[in-house]
């Protein structure tokens, strides 16, 4: 898929409306992780250099169409102003003539915020009024936010109607990355699907089953397919709905030659809290009213020894329940393995992301996504909405 891109257009004195995602954690009203402000930077960077006069837009949490004092964005302006050395003011809203006052008062190489545009019910309707309301002060729209191009809202699709619409190089590099996956992969290609829940991991697994030599299943989503092969999981994370839909794509990946590794033990506590009783047990043991809650040591060196000989891994997912201690060494292992291989190593984004970045891993990484969602989304061969109008070809 080949996109429009900024490189292609004269900016100087233009007005650009650049969507972001600027989804970042905070705490106590500052930022906890910057790193999709830093990812964005490149771009904003050659906008400002050349002369564009910019309004960045985004949005943060789920505030469901209203005002919710906690996610408004001032503090990550006040980031994003450190980041760049420039003053990034925020206003208050992000429609309506007091932007467009703001807008016109921007000098070429200036920079503002605009508010969350989630505060607005319109935007996740992508209602064409409001597109056209958000659209109207700019003479250019770049889209950087490749972790919400599989929504269509007013902000990423809507305004492309009104506005020449263009990618930045976030959008650009990760397109260019998971297409590169999906059409020539170095091999073996593995795919390393954790997390917690089977369901919302099936979609690739079924997705990526025709291109990928084999899966590696840790985290949550391993309970259902120890469960489907006959074993008692106690009360790990099950899907039970889900035991026919796995036993027939184990089936699949069977018939297929794909290889196909499940844990062969794993770390049990009776719940999941810090400080409480933990073993390291065989999958075919796990004592009925405790729950698994990572990977054991035995499975880590299995997955670690099919790592050491792949050419590409995709992980998708952590291998247990990291964010809290002692669960989070399966986790880190797979961490370490993946870094000290010679594959092309490629992070999904959201919940494995923040993993590595805690583990302060991030660079070791061939690419770790900034999309989650819209990362398996694209994996998937679903529909990627943002992306369609900015396509070139």
């Amino acid at each position: 898929m080949k996109l429009r891109t900024i490189r292609e257009v004269d900016l100087q004195g233009k007005k650009v409306l650049f969507r972001a995602d600027l989804n970042v954690p905070l705490s106590d009203g500052k930022v906890a992780d910057d790193s999709r402000i830093r990812a964005v930077l490149p771009t904003l960077r050659w906008l400002l250099e050349r002369g564009a006069r910019v309004a960045v837009c985004s949005h943060l949490g789920r505030p469901e169409g209203k005002v919710v004092e906690e996610l408004r964005l001032r503090p990550v302006a006040e980031r994003l102003s450190k980041l760049l050395g420039k003053p990034v003011p925020c206003l208050p809203d992000c429609v309506g003539p007091e932007v467009r006052k703001a807008v016109e008062a921007l000098k070429p190489g200036e920079i503002l915020m605009l508010e969350n545009v989630r505060f607005h019910p319109e935007e996740e309707k992508n209602d064409p009024k409001f597109a056209k309301a958000l659209a109207d002060p700019f003479d250019i729209f770049v889209n950087d936010a490749f972790a919400t191009a599989h929504r269509a809202h007013a902000s990423t699709v809507g305004v492309a109607k009104y506005l020449p619409a263009y990618a930045g190089f976030l959008m650009e590099k990760e397109v260019q990355v998971l297409s590169e996956l999906l059409t020539n992969p170095r091999r073996p290609f593995y795919v390393l699907v954790g997390g917690k829940k089977a369901a919302d991991k099936l979609g690739v697994l079924q997705g990526l089953l025709p291109r990928v030599d084999g899966f590696l299943i840790g985290g949550g989503v391993a309970f259902t397919f120890l469960a489907a092969q006959g074993l008692k999981v106690g009360k790990s994370v099950l899907d039970e709905k889900l035991i026919p839909t796995i036993k027939d794509l184990i089936r699949q990946i069977q018939e297929a030659g794909k290889e196909l590794h499940l844990p062969v033990d794993v770390v049990v506590a009776p719940e999941l809290k810090e400080g409480v009783e933990v073993k390291v047990i065989s999958v075919q043991a796990i004592p009925e009213g405790w729950m698994g809650l990572d990977i054991g040591p035995a499975t880590v060196g299995r997955f670690a020894e099919v790592i050491q000989r792949a050419g590409t891994v995709v992980w998708t997912g952590p291998m247990g329940a990291f964010e809290v201690p002692p669960f989070g060494k399966g986790t880190e292992a797979i961490a370490r393995a993946l870094i000290s291989s010679k594959a092309f190593t490629v992070v999904g984004g959201g919940e494995t992301g923040e993993a590595v970045e805690k583990l302060g891993l991030t660079e070791k990484f061939g690419y770790v996504s900034t999309g989650g969602g819209a990362t398996l989304s694209f994996l998937q061969g679903e529909p990627m909405p943002a992306l369609e109008v900015l396509r070139a070809d």
